[in-house]
């Protein structure tokens, strides 16, 4: 089998150079627009390399399996020993990679490629490939030709930035392979994903920040046309029989994030008055990068997501269904946050500015603001529930865990009523996620073992805490403030993460690494209107020369400060302390003019505020 992915890649890096020359030579180059990323010239045709490598490879597998002749059976052209749905799929993959193509070349109406995608998945229909998620044949027809066109269009809007689609596909594709039996027993399917993996792979040498080629709709449609019609049925994953959560959780965590941001882009493009056909810098890498993200960091971060989408995906199969539900519930709770943070950034332009004034739209982000309470109470909902579900899960196994799983259906609700009622109570539906500090986890504490011991003390009236266990509920009270606290404290670790890996803002350092340093770090890191790279604190008291505030170092004192200064690695200076010597004041505020870098001093207010001028 490697050898077939071999020759597609081999191929793939010989051709995309070509196809690279002849779509300059052409014409047929992406110019730089409002609506895109690249900043000069970028010639497409990459994905031409990609379908004629793979289709090679798969050719050479087909010729060297029959013999160079091909049989008739039933009226149709298919290879002696080979499964005639097999071929149909490879035969739309081609279709679908001549669609692309034309529209690379003619630039086709969105609405003509739509139909041309109905007509594609609807022939793979007909010919068996189709999803079984509810048991009802009409509805699970109508799914599949929405999974495929859907899946098929999801890559081709994630084919948004240097890296990102190939490496996605790469990641989800694999990840699919592992699913499809023992490599020894291959088959037309398992070697058109192989050799489209390695045609992947070629491209994307050529594709990485700054991308000299874009692969284009040939390469996107392909892409995603051929991973959602391999991802379907039983045989696209581990397990994918077992039950109704792997069949259909499975596929979907496997291609979570063509999913998550053809989602996000589309939600988002809505609820702005937008068309969600049209282009823009909208998607979920265009959001990191809007906040302070690399353009490679940006498309990091999106393969680790999907390795993660694909890791939890095929581990569904080797899981228990009770286990395998609490595993997807946390991870797909963990990246519903994660969605709603990166819809809260503003990438939209100030043409907007005056419909939103108007009330002619409301933003995503506005909409959320006005709802957050709403959307607050019902995540609380589903953490309750998962935290009791786990205390049992985790409290007992088997059969024991059967035994008692009644009394986990018939006293859920007295739960979520108890815990709500005493959250509400202690105030923890007033905070603001984004300034989750320590006195707000004591507060969801309290709430939480209040809500517990209330719990128990009912139980014990109504029921006398019959067939009830201790543990249970003390498991259950520690999992739900866990569940809590990440999930408010969520915001912060990740805004705190994209700013230490952040390339973007002016790069500061603050003189003082006292109290002062940490109040003064605290609001120009939370500014939402400038931009700024912590490097640390300095400071001329030696017995801090190793501290850390904040998780920022301190680097050493003044002389380690005029240092990084001369050699121009600061770009903005804040002094703190209170207590600077008025001669060694001087000296840095000569030495920042001298070099063009911008001194501010911490200043108190009369009402204790820290201001910064």
């Amino acid at each position: 089998m490697a050898q077939y992915f071999f020759l597609a890649l081999f191929l793939s890096l010989a051709l995309v150079p070509i196809c690279r020359f002849l779509a300059t030579r052409r014409g047929l180059v992406a110019q730089p627009h409002h609506d895109r990323w690249h900043d000069k010239p970028t010639a497409l045709l990459g994905g031409v390399a990609i379908g004629v490598a793979t289709f090679a490879s798969v050719l050479t597998y087909i010729l060297t399996t029959s013999g160079g002749e091909f049989g008739v059976g039933r009226g149709y052209l298919v290879e002696p020993t080979g499964d005639l749905r097999q071929v149909v799929l490879l035969g739309c993959a081609v279709a679908i990679f001549i669609v692309g193509l034309v529209d690379d070349v003619r630039d086709l109406k969105p609405f003509s490629k739509f139909i041309l995608q109905i007509v594609v998945a609807s022939i793979l229909l007909y010919f068996d490939y189709g999803l079984a998620w509810t048991g009802r044949l009409t509805i699970d027809n109508l799914l599949t030709i929405a999974w495929i066109v859907g899946i098929t269009n999801a890559f081709n809007l994630l084919d948004n930035m240097d890296g990102l689609c190939a490496g996605v596909a790469l990641i989800t594709g694999f990840s699919l392979l592992l699913g499809m039996g023992p490599m020894s027993e291959l088959s037309l399917e398992v070697v058109f994903l192989v050799a489209l993996l390695g045609g992947t792979a070629g491209f994307l040498v050529y594709n990485f920040h700054p991308a000299s080629i874009f692969m284009g709709d040939s390469g996107s449609l392909l892409i995603g046309l051929s991973l959602a019609v391999l991802s379907l049925g039983s045989e696209g994953l581990p397990g994918g029989s077992s039950n109704l959560l792997t069949v259909v959780g499975a596929p979907v965590l496997v291609l979570l994030i063509p999913i998550l941001d053809t989602t996000l882009v589309t939600l988002s493009r809505i609820v702005s008055g937008r068309s969600a056909a049209q282009g823009g810098r909208d998607h979920s890498s265009h959001r990191l990068v809007a906040i302070g993200l690399s353009q490679r960091a940006a498309v990091g971060v999106l393969w680790a997501l999907a390795a993660m989408g694909s890791v939890v995906g095929i581990t569904l199969s080797t899981l228990s269904l009770e286990w395998s539900g609490l595993l997807a519930s946390v991870f797909m709770l963990g990246i519903v946050i994660f969605a709603v943070y990166l819809a809260q950034i503003r990438v939209y332009d100030d043409n907007a500015e005056p419909l939103i004034r108007a009330g002619k739209i409301t933003p995503f982000v506005v909409d959320i603001i006005y709802k957050r309470r709403i959307a607050e109470v019902g995540l609380d909902v589903v953490l309750i529930t998962i935290a009791y579900y786990a205390a049992y899960q985790l409290r007992f196994e088997g059969q024991e865990l059967a035994n008692f799983f009644v009394l986990f259906y018939e006293t859920l609700p007295i739960v979520l009523a108890v815990q709500m009622i005493t959250l509400f109570a202690v105030g923890a539906y007033r905070g603001v996620w984004r300034y989750f500090g320590l006195m707000d986890a004591i507060t969801f504490t309290q709430g939480v073992f209040a809500g517990t011991f209330i719990t128990v003390g009912l139980f014990v009236y109504v029921y006398r805490f019959v067939w009830f266990s201790r543990s249970v509920f003390l498991i259950y009270a520690v999992v739900l403030l866990l569940l809590l606290i990440g999930s408010r404290v969520s915001f912060r670790v990740i805004s705190e993460w994209i700013k230490r890996g952040s390339h973007a803002g002016d790069r500061l350092i603050i003189y003082g690494a006292g109290d002062g340093g940490w109040a003064a770090a605290s609001e120009l890191l939370d500014r939402q209107d400038y931009s700024y790279k912590m490097l640390g604190f300095v400071d001329d008291d030696k017995e801090k020369r190793h501290d850390r505030i904040q998780g920022y170092p301190v680097l050493g004192d003044y002389y380690a400060l005029a240092s990084l200064i001369k050699k121009g690695k600061v770009d903005c200076v804040v002094v703190s302390t209170q207590r600077i010597d008025a001669v060694r004041l001087g000296e840095l505020e000569q030495l920042c003019a001298e070099h063009r870098i911008r001194l501010s001093r911490l200043q108190f207010d009369l009402k204790h505020l820290v201001t910064v001028s």
